[in-house]
């Protein structure tokens, strides 16, 4: 996936211009958050689960290299194998290495964020091997020519109609007037066009919720099932995840279990909890001949006791996403890669670098609700601002902003200077503002009116108003004291 998150400004506008998508995010602002604020009320318990997670991931990261080499050696004694790659590259040489000892024509693939992120489809059709997304969402945006635009919600930029649209476009096989209108009924022509797909496929590739270190399984959660019959019905089943995605024991993944779903899609539980360990066994009815764990570091274990570590808690719920203003403004596309939102923001840099990727921390409020909903309770906005102070120090953000922040320095280093230039800008823009309490344009602040009202100073800096508060505190102690 070719990364244009260096231009996401102007991503911005477009997606801030495109009335479709900006109607399809409208429908997200309030259902995930909404949907998670009733579950969480029902789980009386959940902030202490919220401390139970960080302590466990934390416990993990200080032993990974532990933990990482006992899910190794139980994976191997339950017949699988594990492949360790440390770039984009090995994992899809990998894969590629795996499907043509089974001369794989085609390969059905649950939802994987790794797969995203090593560009694995487009490797596979280069190679002569057909990948089909199985997920609804992933379906509908590879049939698109899309890529996904949320973690959990892959298609939650688009309006049914386009689905209908792109259905009526590809399934070519079905009568051309029949009724597309309804949810259900996309859903039931999804399923039994994909259904024929499971049948005919060769691997099955899925990502990872978790990775168990104890008995060398791997856990899946899905709503529509086909996850199951992605690792269940082909020849083998590889597993595509990262390295933190390991955690001790069943009994840890299930205080993550509790948490997940409940910050992601509002669910108490997901539809679908799915444990693999190992091949099928000679008393199986079913499952897949071979299995296969292929672990991805991509610069994670840079990351280890650094600044940005903690983001290696992130457990992929999107609850950041869900309640971030900035995202719910443009989607996931203007983000310019895999992932988005403040994790997104946090995780891209590390992954492709500040140089490509350093306007995502400044496409931020910094109003907190990323972090105040997060499960794992990652510091984004504060690992934002490090972002954002990297970027500074390496030269990387414009020239005019490098000058402002230093002329604003400048000013604030100096009292006196500050009290009067603060106070003269909230007279002046009080005065110019006072007909209609708002600017619809103004120099310098084009960012922000641009797309929105600057509302009007009533003509007293803030500096003035506390002081003038404070001496009429004194007086009314002084008095009340006499």
């Amino acid at each position: 996936m070719l990364a244009t998150s260096r231009n996401f400004k102007a991503n911005a506008h477009r997606a801030l211009g495109n009335p479709e998508l900006q109607r399809a995010m409208g429908m997200m602002r309030t259902g995930f958050p909404e949907r998670r604020a009733v579950a969480i009320s029902r789980l009386p318990e959940f902030e202490a689960l919220r401390d139970a997670g960080v302590a466990i991931k934390n416990h993990v990261l200080a032993h990974l290299d532990f933990y990482l080499e006992t899910l190794e050696k139980n994976v191997i004694a339950q017949g699988g194998k594990v492949h360790w790659c440390r770039t984009p590259q090995e994992a899809r040489e990998t894969v590629l290495g795996i499907c043509r000892a089974l001369n794989a024509k085609t390969v059905t693939k649950g939802k994987s964020m790794i797969g995203e992120e090593i560009a694995l489809n487009d490797f596979l059709e280069a190679n002569s091997i057909t990948p089909v997304e199985t997920d609804l969402g992933e379906y509908i945006v590879q049939i698109r020519h899309e890529t996904p635009s949320h973690i959990i919600a892959p298609a939650v930029h688009l309006v049914k109609e386009q689905v209908a649209e792109s259905f009526r476009e590809t399934h070519t096989h079905l009568p051309a007037d029949r009724k597309l209108e309804e949810p259900r009924v996309l859903c039931d022509e999804a399923r039994g066009v994909l259904r024929q797909k499971f049948l005919a496929a060769d691997v099955g590739i899925t990502g990872a919720n978790f990775l168990i270190a104890e008995t060398g399984s791997s856990i899946i959660v899905t709503n529509e099932g086909n996850g199951d019959l992605t690792q269940t019905l082909p020849k083998a089943h590889i597993v595509l995840a990262s390295l933190e995605k390991v955690v001790p024991t069943l009994e840890d993944a299930s205080t993550f279990l509790r948490l997940l779903a409940r910050s992601s899609t509002g669910q108490e539980f997901s539809t679908y909890t799915t444990v693999s360990t190992g091949p099928r066994r000679a008393a199986d009815t079913d499952g897949p001949g071979e299995y296969h764990v292929v672990l991805l570091d991509n610069g994670r274990s840079a990351l280890l006791g650094g600044a940005f570590q903690d983001m290696l808690r992130c457990i992929r719920c999107a609850a950041c996403l869900n309640h971030c203003p900035v995202y719910a403004a443009v989607g996931g596309h203007a983000y310019g890669w895999v992932y988005s939102g403040p994790m997104g923001a946090v995780l891209t840099p590390t992954l492709i670098g500040v140089d490509e990727a350093g306007q995502l921390p400044n496409a931020s409020t910094f109003c907190g609700r990323c972090e105040s909903v997060c499960p794992m309770r990652i510091p984004l906005p504060k690992m934002m601002r490090q972002w954002r102070e990297r970027e500074f120090a390496q030269g990387l953000s414009p020239k005019t902003q490098r000058w402002g922040v230093k002329l604003w320095a400048y000013v604030a280093q100096r009292p006196v200077l500050y009290r009067f230039m603060s106070g003269a800008a909230s007279r002046v823009l009080g005065a110019l503002g006072a007909r209609h309490g708002r600017f619809r344009t103004l120099p310098l602040a084009s960012g922000w009116t641009d797309m929105r009202d600057l509302p009007a100073p009533e003509g007293k800096s803030f500096m003035t108003l506390w002081a003038a508060r404070r001496a009429a505190g004194a007086e009314k102690r002084g008095a009340a004291a006499s």
